[in-house]
């Protein structure tokens, strides 16, 4: 399917690896010209050489920025002053019991977390409503219907992109510009996949075992009882980001598996 994205700009941010890399990798593929984002060069210039090995493209950039340090998002709004495609997909998670969950945690995790996307948001926005095209798409999670009992202070945060991604598509009635969530159930990123692993070898068990307990005891709701494939949330992204999703605008998408079971 032709997706009509050639020669659009895309940010996307922690796209070093796992989802972000997907999303980028394939919005590459469908003629974008791509910006990779991580926390330092050295990862950057890595992704970016990799990526460009695997799509063919040449339109592949890359800006360092650490989403904890407002000085260094400054920086990449300098550097990179306009898109017409901005995925907030960069996030940290933590597992934590609650009462070991200092003030300290939960402000660092809403600085990277929800103020990334909002700070970029602003910056982006009002170009894309005066050219009357673009795309802002927030990578939240299951986790902001579902809240993790095990990581509270990752929901929080999860939920409120949803309230901004909400509130900003608001502000685009009558215009081209749409404003989306997308909410990816438990995600074989490279993160988890080495979470799953580590389990596995403490555990004396096949990472197939180790995948059917996790979905037994701690998703059990899911309906594909398993991973699913950072391709498979990038598929989801880049239709949101394409003309073709033009009707759908402040929308929460799930990409879960199955593991919410409300109807709405």
């Amino acid at each position: 399917m032709d997706f009509q994205l050639k020669d659009k700009t895309a940010l996307v941010t922690g796209s070093t690896a796992g989802i972000g890399y997907a999303i980028a990798k394939t919005l590459a593929q469908e003629g974008v010209h791509v910006y990779l984002n991580g926390r330092t060069i050295e990862r950057v210039n890595e992704a970016v050489k990799k990526l460009e090995n695997e799509t063919g493209s040449a339109n592949i950039k890359g800006v360092a920025a650490d989403f904890s340090k407002t000085e260094e998002v400054e920086n990449l709004i300098a550097a990179i002053p306009a898109v017409d495609i901005l995925v907030n997909n960069v996030g940290i998670f933590e597992p934590k019991p609650f009462d070991e969950i200092a003030d300290e945690d939960w402000l660092q995790f809403f600085e990277v977390n929800v103020m990334s996307g909002i700070r970029l948001s602003r910056a982006y926005l009002k170009k894309m409503l005066d050219k009357n095209w673009g795309r802002i798409i927030f990578i939240s999670s299951e986790s902001a219907i579902n809240i993790p009992e095990e990581m509270i202070h990752y929901g929080m945060t999860k939920t409120a992109q949803l309230s901004i991604s909400r509130g900003l598509a608001e502000l685009t009635k009558h215009t081209n510009v749409t404003v989306n969530s997308v909410l990816p159930g438990p995600t074989l990123s490279e993160g988890v996949g080495g979470f799953i692993e580590g389990l596995a070898t403490k555990q004396n068990k096949s990472i197939e075992q180790v995948e059917d307990d996790f979905f037994k005891e701690m998703r059990p709701s899911s309906i594909l009882q398993r991973f699913i494939s950072p391709q498979e949330i990038a598929n989801m992204v880049c239709y949101i980001a394409s003309p073709l999703a033009a009707g759908t605008n402040g929308s929460a998408i799930r990409v879960d598996g199955g593991v919410v079971k409300s109807i709405i």
